[in-house]
């Protein structure tokens, strides 16, 4: 509770949280909000903004507002799915290995090692152009099978950092199990590096499957932001002048962002210590002498 008021009181993660709520406001009163199928021909090709469709039309005369909205719905589900699959994953295996040590420890650490040497866009582009028209889904899962490693580093440091307190050592003394002494003792102690990770992993996937989907590698008959985008290039909307199709996907995207970029800084700035302290001491600092009455000389 503590922890919420002063993320609450937090301008930029309350910002960030405002804007993703709005987002998932938007995605879950999808049909509420729109009148009709996404994919749908509504309207003229390449309408422009107007009252009736306030965000214009595609080549194909469907309405680039009622795909947005669908879109939000596509990409934030996307998003959490493999942001889920990366969190849990790195989790296990950084606090494993910092934990248990020993050949636990170097197995994993030489798994870990393998999938950040590994690129990860060239990875991904080989294994969605092998699967060829890949749904969202297996996109979502794809990224989060081949993304985890950066989240299990920083948790295994952390994890080794931890291992070393007195707390862990009084805890095993006593005879803890391992199980406890992983969710009880390390896990509360970690959620703010857990928290990162997710974060960071959402962002990263929203904006991974956007260009993969742009690249032409996704199912194109999906609604999401990266569809729009792929859709508005074969359709060479910049240059008819339609850009109103590549403008809407890529404001959600980078508004989307923000908001999670806000979210981030907040939590690191409630959770460090140094950089809550440095935060409290900011301010005017007064010069010396001002203010105050000349200094005779002596003797004058």
């Amino acid at each position: 509770m503590a922890f919420l008021r002063a993320f609450l009181r937090n301008r930029k993660a309350a910002v960030g949280l405002g804007i993703v709520l709005f987002y998932a406001l938007v995605a879950l009163a999808a049909p509420v909000i729109t009148g009709h199928d996404p994919n749908r021909r509504t309207a003229r090709p390449h309408e422009p903004p107007s009252v009736e469709h306030v965000l214009g039309s595609t080549r194909m005369g469907r309405d680039v507002y009622t795909q947005l909205v669908w879109g939000t719905r596509t990409s934030l589900i996307v998003g959490l799915l493999a942001g889920f699959i990366v969190t849990a994953i790195g989790t296990l295996i950084g606090i494993s290995a910092g934990y248990f040590g020993g050949w636990v420890d170097e197995i994993l650490n030489f798994l870990t090692n393998i999938v950040l040497v590994i690129p990860q866009l060239p990875l991904l582009l080989i294994l969605a152009a092998f699967i060829g028209e890949a749904s969202p889904l297996v996109i979502a899962v794809i990224i989060g099978l081949t993304s985890w490693g950066w989240g299990a580093r920083v948790t295994r440091a952390q994890t080794l950092s931890l291992r070393q307190r007195e707390f862990i050592h009084a805890s095993e003394l006593i005879g803890e199990p391992a199980w406890r002494m992983v969710l009880v003792e390390l896990m509360p102690n970690l959620l703010s590096i857990i928290g990162f990770n997710f974060i960071g992993s959402v962002i990263y996937t929203i904006i991974t499957e956007a260009t993969l989907e742009f690249l032409g590698l996704g199912d194109p008959l999906a609604v999401s932001w990266g569809t729009m985008l792929y859709n508005a290039q074969n359709a060479s909307a910049i240059i008819v002048g339609a850009w109103w199709e590549l403008f809407a996907p890529c404001a959600a995207i980078a508004l989307i962002g923000v908001g999670l970029s806000l979210i981030n800084f907040g939590v690191d700035e409630i959770s460090n210590p140094r950089i809550r302290t440095l935060s409290a001491l900011r301010g005017p600092v007064p010069l010396r002498g001002v203010g105050t009455a000349p200094v005779r000389a002596e003797g004058a």
